[in-house]
């Protein structure tokens, strides 16, 4: 049990900040870092560090200190500390609206009041990172006259996110009221076993959705077989524990639900959510 007068975390930032870190120290988790396994370039002290570098951009975000856009890039900035690459950019596309509106309904009316700036400076978010995109993207996010695009047709980061969607499931949170997240935050709250449920949602999510991630950087039909193995661990016919060595053989990393997971922490905490019980 908490000490007595201890009410952490009692902020949005405070929950935003947990929710990264337990997400990262989940494990097993096929395919990401976790405590059992790093990639050759990102480490789990990466993770750590990039949620530690990150809370003044969400308290800045929580006092709604500047526009989404800018408050993205902030997080993005800040969080460039370290060699380990990208690691949270995705998890601040969601959190940051969650933040700046409160709760799922105030990030709604957020993300429609974004502005064609807010755009702008979400593309010079990306300059800052090494994000996979669609090379088929006509915003191409590394086209510096993508910005102008952006600017001749009037689109907001709303509109972004929008033109996005069908290829990038974050960026499809922003469309349908951050559907996956808030089904994921609803399932760690009905969890029976706190400590252990964010392993089990995330499996879940993993064999429900095609992880947009894995499309890009492997395909279709690679991310299908994903999505049905983890189907075949929560049926029992395949481990867990074979299913994630499948996925590391493979190079498979399922981080799009990486960041859904997160946004769904941060949800779930929100609501008062026993993370340690």
């Amino acid at each position: 049990m908490p000490l007595p007068g201890c009410t952490f975390p009692s902020s949005g930032a405070d929950r935003a900040q947990l929710a990264m870190v337990l997400e990262v120290l989940a494990s097993p988790k096929p395919g990401n870092v976790d405590r059992c396994h790093d990639y050759a370039e990102t480490r789990l002290e990466h993770f750590v560090v990039s949620a530690l570098a990150a809370r003044p951009a969400l308290e800045a975000a929580e006092a709604r200190a500047a526009g989404l856009g800018s408050l993205i890039e902030r997080a993005v900035g800040a969080t460039a500390c370290h060699a380990g690459g990208n690691t949270h950019f995705g998890a601040f596309l969601l959190l940051v609206p969650l933040l700046y509106g409160g709760t799922p309904e105030g990030a709604i009316q957020a993300v429609r009041a974004t502005t064609v700036e807010d755009a702008v400076a979400f593309y010079r978010a990306f300059a800052l990172t090494r994000v996979r995109v669609a090379d088929t993207d006509e915003l191409d996010v590394n086209d510096p006259g993508a910005v102008d695009v952006l600017r001749a047709r009037g689109m907001t980061l709303l509109d972004v996110m929008a033109h996005s969607a069908p290829r990038d499931m974050v960026a499809r949170e922003w469309t349908n009221g951050f559907a996956l997240c808030r089904r994921a935050g609803d399932a760690l709250l009905a969890d029976a076993e706190p400590r252990t449920a964010i392993r089990r949602v995330f499996l879940s999510l993993l064999s429900t959705e095609t992880d947009t991630f894995i499309v890009k950087k492997h395909g279709t039909a690679l991310a299908d077989e994903t999505r049905a193995r983890a189907a075949a661990v929560i049926r029992g016919e395949e481990t867990l524990a074979s299913f994630d060595a499948w996925c590391i053989a493979q190079g498979v990393n399922p981080g799009s639900l990486a960041d859904i997971t997160i946004g769904a922490i941060h949800l779930a905490l929100g609501r008062g959510w026993a993370w340690d019980s």
